[in-house]
């Protein structure tokens, strides 16, 4: 096993804080990714929290605070799990870095992003606990992971407008498929919030604040904001650019891999798609003639409206180069781009253009 209990193969782009994602052909085949698979970001140094220890502060534009140990949230609110994918707003930014170089971020691939079963009790259910007053517009996560991106330094945070928190969906987890959360993706809670960008699913959350604006920390103010493509990241301040949420809809090919060698003929081409906030995926198409024509594939199995789709489809390899391209649509006729080209940022956000593998048969 490698770092934190991961594969040994995983593509590791810092090894601390700990940033790694899984190769393309461990994710493929299967709705939920193993843990040992499933890709790390962080943005410090990972805290080990005893679970006994670890308390959760609910407070703000409340009518009254609450303070709840983990016996607390097991015992006095529903248990619920839900399939969910989480993907990181910089998963295939390394599409974008070959238009031109982003410095300074990693150059994430197609595995910044992975499915889970996630155990815990619904957000809602605790604010409604508290009784949110009327002002209370947005709710704000605080984690004790100290990050030197910051300046100055600071732990790390983000919020959820008050709708998206009391929908239903959003979670408060201590388990992971059926096994306790390990420190490394938020152990002993987390907070999952189905549909967006992994980075408002704050892990180690200690506190939650209602507010009447969005959290004013680094990471949701200054960072995970999508700026123009003439901006200069390193001026930029709090409220520049987009802010990051709802994940656009999004493919990528998981097998063959981009270099494969492969037998002429018939070859198998699987790969995933996935759509943020309630959208589904209504069909994937492949192309091997730079896109004059498509094959529609196959969808998988529907593990419900907060996961990927797998796909998968059978084509026709001639013998030499071949580029092999894939596309989706969701259900609401959102398409991904074909070019990378203008969906250059200077932060390497949201690249959701066209999957492309070049494979050769022989």
């Amino acid at each position: 096993m490698g770092l934190w209990g991961k594969r040994d193969d995983m593509i590791v782009h810092e090894a601390d804080p700990y940033n790694a994602e899984p190769s393309r052909g461990a994710l493929a085949d299967r709705v939920l990714t193993p843990i040992d698979s499933f890709y790390g970001r962080n943005h410090g140094p990972i805290p080990f929290i005893d679970p006994q220890g670890w308390r959760l502060r609910v407070g703000g534009l409340v009518e009254h605070d609450l303070e709840l140990s983990l016996d607390d949230l097991r015992g006095q609110f529903a248990q619920r799990t839900l399939t969910v994918t989480l993907q990181c707003a910089g998963n295939r930014r390394s599409g974008l870095i070959k238009v031109r170089d982003i410095p300074g971020e990693a150059p994430w691939g197609p595995g910044a992003t992975s499915t889970a079963e996630w155990t815990g009790v619904s957000l809602a259910e605790v604010l409604r606990a508290v009784r949110p007053r009327e002002e209370a517009a947005h709710v704000a996560f605080a984690a004790p992971d100290i990050s030197q991106i910051a300046d100055p330094p600071q732990s790390y945070g983000g919020s959820v407008p008050r709708a998206k928190a009391l929908a239903g969906e959003v979670l408060l987890a201590w388990a992971m498929n059926g096994q306790p959360l390990p420190p490394v993706h938020g152990g002993p809670v987390r907070v999952v919030v189905p549909g967006y960008i992994g980075a408002r699913s704050v892990k180690w959350v200690e506190r939650i604040t209602l507010q009447d604006h969005p959290s004013g920390n680094y990471f949701q103010a200054t960072a995970y904001r999508l700026l123009p493509a003439e901006a200069d990241p390193a001026a930029a301040g709090p409220g520049d650019g987009l802010s990051l949420g709802a994940v656009a809809v999004n493919a990528d090919i998981l097998r063959p891999g981009d270099g494969a060698v492969l037998s002429a003929g018939a070859a198998e081409v699987t790969g995933y798609a996935f759509a943020g906030d309630d959208r589904g995926i209504a069909r994937v198409n492949v192309s091997t003639d730079g896109g004059c024509s498509w094959r529609q594939a196959d969808l998988g199995e529907d593990a419900g409206p907060w996961a990927w789709r797998q796909w998968r489809t059978v084509i026709d390899v001639p013998s030499g180069q071949t580029e092999i391209i894939a596309r989706a649509w969701d259900t609401s006729a959102a398409a991904q781009p074909e070019s990378p080209v203008h969906l250059w940022n200077p932060k390497g956000y949201v690249n959701n253009s066209w999957a492309r593998v070049q494979v050769t048969a022989r």
